[in-house]
């Protein structure tokens, strides 16, 4: 039996041949599928109602001619209800649910199945996501932009776009001139040597406070500045010794998340691509200067109508959009990119619209594509008084000390529940846990809100947590360690009989899902929907492994059974690695 990879698509397509075939009016006639209560079956098709209005009609006997002229592809695989006003109701059957699991029984078949009318398959999409300044360490306010661009990068490649990731990182500009400023005068050897990002960070507040209080220090760190962007040796140096020391600092934390870029091409790359921006911008007519600096307006748009779009400053220096510009036409001519994906946090929300409208004026009036751009915004990691989350002193948390505690927090809880393990093996776990809990955290929200960072609720064995899931998938493969078998090996086929509880069942129609929560989460580019999939599976397995007992003397039973642990672990184990989390074979 074939069967599709995501059914809703399917039925939709089934619903757009009847009508056809009933000669209705496909201007008018909209299928909306969509998932539907459990109770009522798997999915609701609701597009009878407002056609029938439109045209005058019953829509109870319109919805019933609709399902008289449904294929055999559809009332083969389905069980199709007329209810209430002329709403259609879909119930996959246990055949077809069985040979959904025998149809995608890998990570390759699952890959494949979600390149099928995907939209996003076969695009160049750019993510462009963390993006630090160096010579200061990396901080919470840096944890989702991380998190959330690495899982929306996994979820598009899965999806089969051609995805390049691109730490767009701040190595440049007016702050080097007063970093560099008190290197020369400041440095503490012995402190570079130990922690060179905390010896950074010491002196450019040093820097910064010394220009802010002294007018002939402010302009002795501009001079600072000019000598770097015009090739002096010793500033270019400890320029470059700055960002060596601040990348491989990254990469520690990256490496903790998962995490590996493509592209590190941070601002200094396009310090020589900005001239043409300014050049095409004016010749375009897009930009005039205002009060000496350069500046693009968007009369027609309410907000901007006052707001100028600054891309060059009154004393002739770059800013963030002259570079934010160059790098977008780098984007597109130089990886073709058909999307770019800016996951930054919510407050940059107008400086994406004016760079935005600004691209799409510009590549259209010099002939170029352009692409789809989308500002990826995120809400605010929290402390428990509501406010940004930061330690009691007011300082920004530095994530690879919140990491380096969720590790420890983990530690306790592996040594309490896992007490036989060794040493070596607690370690590693806690690490998983540690780590995983917090991105799960941030993953697990509505990327557009604000949330409150809790341990207690974080690392738990309840609840929707990396721990909760994690755990299920080590008791899953525990089911197989007992039994000698491999999961991956357990397809059930001629061996395993039909499905027949309702547990079994109920668990086979949630893992059938799993496509539409992977469209759930790609299309809008939230992650929380798949999160909230994978703690309903798990919570359907759950039920099924407790009300069915897996190793019982029937091998046709036994073998079905372990088909369903087998495709639960495998969905687990695959969703999680979509968001970027590593996974455990005990925990």
């Amino acid at each position: 039996m074939s069967v599709p990879f995501n059914f809703a698509p399917a039925i939709s397509a089934a619903l757009d041949e009847a009508a056809a075939s009933l000669e209705w009016d496909a201007a008018v006639f909209a299928p909306d599928v969509r998932t539907a209560d459990p109770r009522h079956g798997d999915f609701q098709a609701n597009g009878v109602l407002p056609y029938a209005k439109r045209s005058r009609q019953n829509p109870r006997a319109l919805a019933e001619q609709l399902v008289g002229a449904l294929p055999a592809s559809i009332t083969g695989a389905c069980e199709v209800a007329v209810a209430g006003p002329g709403f259609l109701n879909f119930t996959l059957k246990p055949t077809t649910l069985e040979a959904w699991l025998e149809a995608f029984a890998d990570e390759d078949s699952l890959r494949q199945g979600a390149k099928s009318g995907q939209p996003e398959a076969g695009k160049v999409f750019i993510v462009d996501y963390s993006a630090p300044n160096t010579a200061k360490q990396m901080h919470v306010g840096h944890l989702r932009s991380a998190v959330i661009g690495e899982a929306i990068s996994r979820l598009l490649d899965f999806s089969g776009a051609r995805v390049i990731r691109d730490n767009h990182i701040g190595d440049w500009g007016t702050g080097f001139g007063k970093l560099i400023w008190a290197y020369k005068r400041e440095l503490d050897a012995t402190a570079l040597e130990s922690d060179p990002l905390e010896e950074f960070e010491r002196l450019y507040k040093v820097g910064n406070q010394a220009a802010d209080e002294d007018e002939s220090v402010l302009a002795e760190a501009r001079q600072e500045l000019v000598k770097l962007q015009s090739g002096d040796k010793e500033n270019l140096a400890i320029w470059r010794r700055i960002n060596e020391v601040s990348l491989t600092a990254f990469q520690e934390i990256y490496d903790q998340l998962g995490i590996k870029f493509d592209y590190t091409l941070g601002e200094s790359f396009y310090n020589d691509k900005v001239g043409q921006v300014y050049e095409e911008l004016t010749a375009a007519g897009l930009a005039r200067e205002s009060q000496g600096a350069l500046v693009v307006f968007h009369p027609e748009h309410p907000k901007f109508k006052k707001q100028p779009f600054l891309i060059r400053k009154s004393d002739g220096a770059a800013n963030y959009a002259s570079t934010d510009l160059a790098t977008l036409l780098y984007r597109r001519e130089h990886f073709d990119a058909d999307a770019v994906i800016y996951v930054i946090d919510s407050r940059q929300s107008d400086h994406c619209q004016q760079l935005f409208l600004t691209t799409e004026k510009w590549f259209t009036q010099t002939n170029r594509a352009v692409p789809r751009m989308e500002h990826t915004s995120f809400g605010t990691v929290l402390g428990e008084n509501n406010k940004p989350l930061k330690t009691r002193s007011g300082e920004n948390i530095k994530l690879r000390e919140l990491l380096a505690e969720a590790t420890e927090r983990a530690a306790r809880l592996v040594a309490e529940k896992s007490a036989d393990l060794s040493a070596a093996e607690q370690a590693e776990i806690a690490a998983v846990v540690g780590v995983g809990s917090v991105q799960y955290a941030d993953l697990c929200q509505n990327r557009s809100t604000d949330y409150v960072f809790s341990w207690d609720k974080m690392i738990s064995l309840e609840g929707n947590t990396a721990a909760y899931l994690l755990y299920a998938i080590a008791r899953i493969r525990s089911i197989f360690r007992k039994l000698d078998r491999d999961p991956a090996a357990s397809t059930g086929g001629a061996e395993a009989s039909g499905l027949e509880t309702s547990t079994e069942i109920a668990l086979a129609r949630k893992l059938a899902k799993f496509p539409e929560a992977l469209s759930g989460a790609v299309g809008p580019l939230r992650p929380h929907v798949l999160c909230l999939y994978l703690y309903e599976l798990a919570g359907e397995f759950s039920a099924f492994y407790t009300a069915d007992k897996v190793s019982v003397e029937d091998p046709a039973i036994r073998e079905r059974r372990l088909r369903l642990c087998a495709r639960t672990l495998l969905l687990l184990e695959t969703g999680l690695g979509l968001l970027g989390l590593r996974t455990l074979e005990r925990m």
